[in-house]
Protein backbone atom coordinates (compact mmCIF):
# COMPACT_ATOMS: atom_id res chain seq x y z
CA UNK A 1 0.00 0.00 0.00
CA UNK A 2 1.00 3.66 -0.41
CA UNK A 3 3.91 4.65 1.83
CA UNK A 4 4.08 7.92 3.82
CA UNK A 5 7.16 10.11 3.28
CA UNK A 6 8.54 12.93 5.40
CA UNK A 7 10.93 15.53 3.92
CA UNK A 8 14.11 13.46 4.23
CA UNK A 9 12.48 10.30 2.90
CA UNK A 10 10.79 12.20 0.05
CA UNK A 11 14.13 13.61 -1.17
CA UNK A 12 15.75 10.17 -0.93
CA UNK A 13 12.88 8.39 -2.70
CA UNK A 14 12.83 10.97 -5.53
CA UNK A 15 16.56 10.41 -6.09
CA UNK A 16 16.00 6.64 -6.19
CA UNK A 17 13.00 7.06 -8.51
CA UNK A 18 15.17 8.97 -11.01
CA UNK A 19 18.07 6.52 -10.76
CA UNK A 20 15.80 3.49 -11.24
CA UNK A 21 13.76 4.96 -14.12
CA UNK A 22 13.93 3.00 -17.36
CA UNK A 23 11.92 4.28 -20.34
CA UNK A 24 9.66 6.69 -18.49
CA UNK A 25 10.56 9.59 -16.24
CA UNK A 26 8.22 12.57 -15.71
CA UNK A 27 9.03 15.26 -13.17
CA UNK A 28 6.25 17.74 -12.33
CA UNK A 29 7.14 20.69 -10.12
CA UNK A 30 6.02 24.34 -10.32
CA UNK A 31 9.44 25.59 -9.25
CA UNK A 32 12.44 24.53 -11.28
CA UNK A 33 15.60 25.71 -9.54
CA UNK A 34 18.15 22.99 -9.81
CA UNK A 35 20.23 21.59 -6.98
CA UNK A 36 23.66 20.08 -7.65
CA UNK A 37 22.34 16.57 -6.96
CA UNK A 38 19.41 17.03 -9.31
CA UNK A 39 21.75 18.21 -12.09
CA UNK A 40 23.93 15.15 -11.61
CA UNK A 41 20.94 12.81 -11.79
CA UNK A 42 19.66 14.40 -14.99
CA UNK A 43 23.13 14.32 -16.54
CA UNK A 44 23.53 10.64 -15.71
CA UNK A 45 20.18 9.70 -17.24
CA UNK A 46 20.88 11.83 -20.31
CA UNK A 47 24.17 9.95 -20.80
CA UNK A 48 22.11 6.76 -21.12
CA UNK A 49 20.09 8.31 -24.00
CA UNK A 50 16.86 8.14 -21.99
CA UNK A 51 14.09 10.70 -22.24
CA UNK A 52 13.12 12.84 -19.25
CA UNK A 53 10.06 15.11 -19.35
CA UNK A 54 10.14 18.05 -16.92
CA UNK A 55 6.91 20.04 -16.49
CA UNK A 56 7.12 23.27 -14.50
CA UNK A 57 5.15 26.44 -13.84
CA UNK A 58 7.61 29.12 -12.75
CA UNK A 59 10.92 29.97 -14.34
CA UNK A 60 13.72 30.87 -11.96
CA UNK A 61 16.79 29.84 -13.89
CA UNK A 62 20.06 31.69 -14.10
CA UNK A 63 22.07 31.65 -17.38
CA UNK A 64 24.25 28.73 -16.23
CA UNK A 65 21.18 26.60 -15.52
CA UNK A 66 19.72 27.54 -18.90
CA UNK A 67 22.94 26.48 -20.60
CA UNK A 68 22.97 23.23 -18.63
CA UNK A 69 19.41 22.26 -19.63
CA UNK A 70 20.01 23.17 -23.27
CA UNK A 71 23.01 20.83 -23.28
CA UNK A 72 20.88 17.79 -22.37
CA UNK A 73 19.68 16.24 -25.62
CA UNK A 74 17.17 13.92 -23.98
CA UNK A 75 15.42 16.36 -21.63
CA UNK A 76 12.05 17.76 -22.75
CA UNK A 77 10.96 20.92 -20.95
CA UNK A 78 7.26 21.80 -20.81
CA UNK A 79 5.56 24.80 -19.22
CA UNK A 80 2.13 25.09 -17.60
CA UNK A 81 1.37 28.45 -16.00
CA UNK A 82 -1.45 26.98 -13.85
CA UNK A 83 0.67 24.18 -12.45
CA UNK A 84 0.70 23.73 -8.67
CA UNK A 85 0.93 19.93 -8.43
CA UNK A 86 4.15 18.16 -7.49
CA UNK A 87 4.51 14.62 -8.75
CA UNK A 88 7.44 12.46 -9.85
CA UNK A 89 6.92 9.31 -11.90
CA UNK A 90 8.94 6.51 -13.46
CA UNK A 91 7.89 3.22 -15.05
CA UNK A 92 6.70 1.65 -11.79
CA UNK A 93 6.72 4.23 -9.01
CA UNK A 94 5.10 7.58 -8.36
CA UNK A 95 5.62 10.14 -5.61
CA UNK A 96 2.91 12.73 -4.94
CA UNK A 97 4.25 15.30 -2.50
CA UNK A 98 4.37 18.92 -1.39
CA UNK A 99 8.10 18.96 -2.24
CA UNK A 100 9.27 21.06 -5.21
CA UNK A 101 12.42 20.38 -7.21
CA UNK A 102 13.86 23.42 -5.50
CA UNK A 103 17.01 23.25 -3.41
CA UNK A 104 15.66 25.52 -0.66
CA UNK A 105 12.56 23.34 -0.24
CA UNK A 106 14.64 20.20 0.07
CA UNK A 107 16.96 21.68 2.69
CA UNK A 108 14.67 23.93 4.74
CA UNK A 109 10.96 23.16 4.41
CA UNK A 110 8.82 20.61 6.20
CA UNK A 111 7.28 18.48 3.47
CA UNK A 112 5.12 15.37 3.21
CA UNK A 113 4.22 12.93 0.49
CA UNK A 114 3.22 9.40 -0.50
CA UNK A 115 5.00 6.76 -2.54
CA UNK A 116 2.79 4.66 -4.83
CA UNK A 117 4.12 1.41 -6.31
CA UNK A 118 2.49 -0.04 -9.44
CA UNK A 119 3.84 -3.48 -8.54
CA UNK A 120 1.82 -3.43 -5.31
CA UNK A 121 -1.66 -4.70 -6.17
CA UNK A 122 -3.26 -2.44 -3.55
CA UNK A 123 -1.68 0.63 -5.21
CA UNK A 124 -2.53 -0.23 -8.81
CA UNK A 125 -5.89 1.58 -9.04
CA UNK A 126 -4.51 4.69 -7.34
CA UNK A 127 -1.46 4.68 -9.63
CA UNK A 128 -3.59 4.42 -12.77
CA UNK A 129 -6.01 7.16 -11.64
CA UNK A 130 -3.12 9.53 -10.94
CA UNK A 131 -1.48 8.61 -14.25
CA UNK A 132 -4.57 9.82 -16.14
CA UNK A 133 -4.19 13.26 -14.54
CA UNK A 134 -0.47 13.30 -15.29
CA UNK A 135 -1.20 12.52 -18.95
CA UNK A 136 -3.70 15.40 -19.01
CA UNK A 137 -1.17 17.83 -17.52
CA UNK A 138 1.46 16.63 -20.01
CA UNK A 139 -0.84 17.05 -23.01
CA UNK A 140 -2.03 20.52 -21.96
CA UNK A 141 1.44 21.88 -21.19
CA UNK A 142 3.41 23.84 -23.77
CA UNK A 143 6.86 22.92 -25.06
CA UNK A 144 9.23 25.42 -23.43
CA UNK A 145 11.99 27.29 -25.22
CA UNK A 146 14.11 29.96 -23.61
CA UNK A 147 13.29 33.44 -24.91
CA UNK A 148 16.30 35.06 -23.29
CA UNK A 149 19.54 33.37 -24.26
CA UNK A 150 22.91 34.44 -22.85
CA UNK A 151 25.29 36.06 -25.34
CA UNK A 152 27.75 33.16 -25.22
CA UNK A 153 25.00 30.79 -26.41
CA UNK A 154 23.64 32.92 -29.25
CA UNK A 155 26.50 32.27 -31.64
CA UNK A 156 26.41 28.49 -31.18
CA UNK A 157 22.61 28.36 -31.57
CA UNK A 158 22.76 30.56 -34.67
CA UNK A 159 25.39 28.27 -36.16
CA UNK A 160 23.24 25.21 -35.53
CA UNK A 161 20.26 26.86 -37.23
CA UNK A 162 22.46 27.87 -40.16
CA UNK A 163 23.77 24.33 -40.57
CA UNK A 164 20.30 22.82 -40.66
CA UNK A 165 18.94 25.68 -42.82
CA UNK A 166 15.56 25.19 -41.15
CA UNK A 167 13.72 27.90 -39.26
CA UNK A 168 12.30 27.38 -35.79
CA UNK A 169 8.59 26.85 -36.07
CA UNK A 170 5.87 28.43 -33.93
CA UNK A 171 3.20 26.23 -35.48
CA UNK A 172 1.24 24.49 -32.74
CA UNK A 173 -0.08 21.63 -34.89
CA UNK A 174 2.22 18.63 -34.62
CA UNK A 175 2.24 15.62 -36.95
CA UNK A 176 3.87 12.21 -37.04
CA UNK A 177 6.15 11.32 -39.95
CA UNK A 178 3.35 9.13 -41.29
CA UNK A 179 0.98 12.11 -41.28
CA UNK A 180 3.66 14.26 -42.93
CA UNK A 181 4.04 11.54 -45.55
CA UNK A 182 0.33 11.75 -46.41
CA UNK A 183 0.49 15.56 -46.47
CA UNK A 184 3.52 15.70 -48.78
CA UNK A 185 2.86 12.64 -50.92
CA UNK A 186 6.38 11.42 -50.03
CA UNK A 187 6.87 7.94 -48.58
CA UNK A 188 7.40 7.61 -44.83
CA UNK A 189 10.81 6.08 -45.49
CA UNK A 190 11.92 9.14 -47.46
CA UNK A 191 10.44 11.53 -44.87
CA UNK A 192 12.45 9.76 -42.15
CA UNK A 193 15.52 9.91 -44.39
CA UNK A 194 15.07 13.68 -44.81
CA UNK A 195 14.91 14.24 -41.05
CA UNK A 196 17.94 11.99 -40.55
CA UNK A 197 20.04 13.67 -43.27
CA UNK A 198 19.26 17.08 -41.77
CA UNK A 199 20.50 15.80 -38.39
CA UNK A 200 17.11 16.29 -36.75
CA UNK A 201 16.82 12.69 -35.56
CA UNK A 202 18.74 9.42 -35.64
CA UNK A 203 17.97 5.71 -35.33
CA UNK A 204 18.85 3.84 -32.15
CA UNK A 205 17.86 0.18 -32.04
CA UNK A 206 14.28 0.28 -33.41
CA UNK A 207 13.46 3.79 -32.22
CA UNK A 208 13.90 7.24 -33.73
CA UNK A 209 15.64 9.65 -31.31
CA UNK A 210 15.36 13.42 -31.68
CA UNK A 211 18.53 15.54 -31.74
CA UNK A 212 19.07 18.92 -30.10
CA UNK A 213 18.55 20.59 -33.50
CA UNK A 214 15.30 18.65 -33.88
CA UNK A 215 14.08 19.95 -30.52
CA UNK A 216 15.02 23.50 -31.48
CA UNK A 217 12.71 23.48 -34.51
CA UNK A 218 9.79 22.22 -32.44
CA UNK A 219 9.99 18.42 -32.65
CA UNK A 220 8.82 16.44 -29.61
CA UNK A 221 9.69 12.86 -28.75
CA UNK A 222 6.82 10.70 -27.48
CA UNK A 223 6.43 7.22 -26.03
CA UNK A 224 3.79 5.07 -27.74
CA UNK A 225 2.45 1.54 -27.63
CA UNK A 226 5.08 0.37 -30.12
CA UNK A 227 8.03 2.42 -28.87
CA UNK A 228 9.31 5.96 -29.27
CA UNK A 229 8.26 8.27 -32.07
CA UNK A 230 8.58 11.96 -32.91
CA UNK A 231 5.98 14.56 -33.85
CA UNK A 232 6.91 17.60 -35.94
CA UNK A 233 5.46 21.05 -36.75
CA UNK A 234 3.12 20.84 -39.73
CA UNK A 235 4.83 23.62 -41.68
CA UNK A 236 7.96 21.46 -42.09
CA UNK A 237 6.00 19.73 -44.86
CA UNK A 238 6.90 22.71 -47.06
CA UNK A 239 10.61 21.98 -46.61
CA UNK A 240 10.65 18.19 -46.99
CA UNK A 241 11.95 17.19 -50.42
CA UNK A 242 12.16 13.83 -52.16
Amino acid sequence: MAKFLNTRKAVSEIEDLIKEADQKLILISPYLKLSKDFKELLTYRNSKDKITTVIFGKQELNPKEMKFLQSLRFVILKYNEDLHAKCYLNDNKMIITSLNLYEFSMNNNKEMGVLIDLNDESDKELFEDALKEIDFIDQTSERFEFTSIPEELKSSNSEQKKQSNIEISNNNKLLTTKELSKLTGISSRKVNKWFSENKLMFKKDDNWIITKSGKEIGGIEKEGQYGRFIIWPENLAQKITK
